[in-house]
This record gives structure tokens, C-alpha cells and sequence, in this order.
């Protein structure tokens, strides 16, 4: 599972993988750069593991982790292969869900791609592009559709449904913003279409906006366009995250404090993308190790085992499960158990973020 982050140069998409990725991915000051895009495996933050490998005395945690691609700036016209453009929509299509980066902070230091800062003008530049690959897409699916059709009447559905698609990406608007039915859905996913990802919008600030969004006049364009798509936006200073990012906890809480910030972007932004992507975690926890497992949501305990090993899911028998909040409340394992938390679960239970786990299997 991958997460693209992408957005016009220069917004501080590379500064924000870096930080996330703790590499050394090149970022600068410049509008033209290679189309290789940079792969990293962030952490994702959970306090959960720290409260229950303290409870056991773990001798070593372990997070969930998921990949981001630091994918290069895109360009005005990349749908018709400007800026390497034909690589640039083949790397985006190639990922699970899209993290948008769209600066919000005045620089005169680093250029910006259209010599004026616009949120609105940048993020329809970037949709655009993804709509106009989608427009060809769903063009040439229409014509092939409509040869089956004269000796096929069954896909008359499907021939509806892509021309209601394609006026909606003619009007300029993302697929994304449409909903559909079950059976609408299955139709649509035939074709991989780049304007239906899933995305989060990062609103990259100046480290004093951070503090008073509600001034900053491209943050609020921003919100208002997240809204139209029901997407969520979240608000990042990639600067102030690499200056966080050289501290060691410690500093770091203090200098969080003095700001007045509670959890920094950048975690919240690991955080919804893991969410994005439809991920949860269960846990484990033992002497040995504290761990964080990610599965798809939906899935069922056999398949949650699995992800441990096979075996764990071959010899199934059952599930001892407790939520971690009720665990957490308790205090103890001993006290959730005397309480009645812990739950016996066979194969048909589906796990739940935070279900604290031990399988019970036999080969």
C-alpha cells in the first residue's frame, strides 16, 4: 500500500518526505527536476505500544509502517507529456491514494511555478492534469463499450454510466466527487482512474501560520476546496517539521509546547493517510515484543492470524481479544479479565483497530 505525494515544484513535497522518511531525497529551489520519484517506509505514530510494552516489559516494539512516494513536481500540460508528464501520471498511478501538497506560505526566496502564490490556481493546475488522463481513459472505454453494444444490449448500464462519468470530468470536476452504488462501483474500478484516488490535502504553512490558520487566505481557499470533495485537509509546516526532526523527544515536547501545539502535522498526516487507505492495526504483546499489525479493515480474525504466519491461519481455533481502551482503563491484563473485557472469537469475528490480540491456532 502507497501514498504518492505530489503537487506542483516547489511546494515542499521533497522537504516533507524527507522528514518523514528521515532520508536525504533531493530538494531545492528549481522547477525542473528528474522524474524518478524517491521511496520511503514511515512509521506510524501509536501510543497504544508504548502503554502495552510497558505493561509486559517488551524487549522490543515494533509500529505499523506504510510507504510513501515522493513523486516529482507536476506540470501544466504533464497529460499531454510536458515535464516528462507521461512518467510523472504513471508513478500516480501506480499508488493507493494521493497526498497533495499545496503551499500556503509566502517565500521570495523560493520560487513558485507561476510567479504567484494561488492554492486554488495550484491545486486545479494538479486536478486537471489527473482529469485530462482520465478524460482519455474513460474516451476510449465509451468506444469500445458502444462496438460491444450493437451486439450486446446488456452493456447499456455500463455505456450510461461512463458518459454521465465524462461529462462530470468535462465540467472540470474529479471523479472522486461522485458517488456511486455497489454495482456502480464495480463498473468504475474496471478503469484505474487517477482523479478517483482517495486524497488528503497538506496545507504546507509558514511556521507562524501554524498558530492562526484561519488568517492565512490560501489555507482557508484550501478548506473550502477539501469540503467540496469531502477530503481532508491538514495543515503542516514541512520547515518547522525538519527543525523538530533534529531534537530528541525531550527538546522536542518543549519546543511543542512553547508553540502551543499538541501533536505535530506531520503525525497527523501519517496518521489520516493510514486511514486513507482503509488500514488498521491489532496488536500483540508479550515479553519478547510489542507489535502493531496492519491489516485492511473488514478482515477476519483467520486473515489477521495469517498476517502473523500461515500456520496461524490454517490451524485457527480462536481469537482471546480485548479493546486496548478497556485494557487501558483497567490498567492490567488481570483486571480487564476479572472485569469481563477479554472475549473468546471464532473465525467469523472481524478485527477492530486496537483489538488486542492473542490466536489461539493448532498444526
Amino acid at each position: 500500500m502507497k501514498l504518492g505525494i505530489v503537487g506542483l515544484p516547489n511546494v515542499g513535497k521533497s522537504t516533507l518526505f524527507n522528514v518523514l522518511t528521515n532520508s536525504q531525497a533531493e530538494a531545492g529551489n528549481y522547477l525542473s527536476r528528474s522524474a524518478n520519484p524517491n521511496l520511503g517506509m514511515v512509521k506510524v505514530p501509536d501510543d497504544r505500544l508504548v502503554f502495552l510494552a510497558k505493561l509486559n516489559n517488551s524487549e522490543k516494539t515494533i509500529p505499523a509502517f506504510i510507504e510513501f512516494v515522493d513523486i516529482p513536481g507536476l506540470v501544466q500540460g504533464a497529460s499531454k507529456g510536458e515535464g516528462a508528464g507521461n512518467k510523472f501520471l504513471t508513478h500516480i498511478r501506480e499508488v493507493d491514494a494521493i497526498v497533495h501538497v499545496v503551499r500556503c506560505f509566502e517565500d521570495t526566496n523560493v520560487i513558485h511555478v507561476n510567479d504567484t502564490l494561488d492554492a486554488e490556481n495550484d491545486v486545479d493546475i494538479v486536478n486537471m492534469e489527473l482529469i485530462f488522463a482520465d478524460i482519455e481513459i474513460v474516451e476510449r472505454r465509451i468506444d469500445r463499450v458502444t462496438k460491444i453494444l450493437k451486439g450486446d444490449k446488456s452493456v447499456e448500464k455500463e455505456l450510461k454510466l461512463l458518459q454521465e462519468l465524462l461529462q462530470v470530468l468535462n465540467d472540470g470536476k474529479s471523479a472522486r466527487t461522485i458517488t456511486y452504488t455497489p454495482d456502480e462501483e464495480a463498473l468504475i474500478e474496471e478503469s484505474p482512474l487517477l482523479s478517483r484516488k482517495k486524497t488528503i490535502y497538506a496545507a504546507n504553512m509558514d511556521e507562524s501560520d501554524i498558530a492562526a490558520m484561519a488568517e492565512n487566505a490560501n489555507y482557508k481557499k484550501l478548506c473550502e476546496i477539501a469540503k467540496s470533495e469531502n477530503a481532508e485537509i491538514i495543515p503542516v509546516c514541512a520547515k518547522l517539521e525538519a527543525e523538530l526532526n533534529e531534537l530528541d523527544e525531550t527538546e522536542k515536547t518543549a519546543f511543542m509546547l512553547d508553540l502551543g501545539i499538541k501533536e505535530s502535522g506531520l503525525d497527523k498526516l501519517i496518521k489520516s493517510s493510514y486511514n486513507l487507505l482503509g488500514l488498521i492495526s491489532y496488536l500483540t504483546t508479550g515479553p519478547k515484543e510489542t507489535r502493531a499489525w496492519t491489516i485492511r479493515q473488514g478482515l477476519r480474525a483467520p486473515q489477521a492470524a495469517g498476517k502473523i504466519h500461515s500456520d496461524f491461519e490454517r490451524g485457527f481455533i480462536r481469537a482471546e481479544t480485548v479493546a486496548f481502551n478497556d485494557l487501558l482503563e483497567c490498567g492490567s491484563e488481570k483486571a480487564a479479565k476479572e472485569r469481563g473485557f477479554y472475549r473468546l472469537e471464532g473465525k467469523d469475528y472481524v478485527i477492530c483497530d486496537g483489538d488486542v490480540i492473542l490466536f489461539r491456532f493448532n498444526v
